[in-house]
């Protein structure tokens, strides 16, 4: 499974390491992820979903249903 929020759709980013000297070099910055279980009572059920801490915040201010909704709307989840 790649690395993408399933709320937010934040994934990682690339960019450059720069030396004291000025040098560049390729890096990769990661998202900060991690699986989290929510209830859904209207369905009464539990769902896994792999959020950011961003996505969290998200659905602690839209709510579970909402931001679900909302993912799906932006083709970032499939039903769950």
């Amino acid at each position: 499974m790649s690395r993408i929020c399933q709320i937010t759709g934040k994934r990682a980013m690339v960019g450059n390491n720069v030396s004291h000297s000025k040098r560049r070099t390729k890096r990769k910055f990661d998202v900060n992820l991690f699986d989290k279980k929510f209830y859904l009572p209207d369905e009464d059920r539990w769902v896994t979903l792999t959020i950011s801490a961003a996505g969290l915040r998200t659905i602690n201010k839209v709510g579970i249903r909402g931001a679900i909704v909302k993912a799906q709307e932006n083709g970032l989840i499939a039903n769950i």
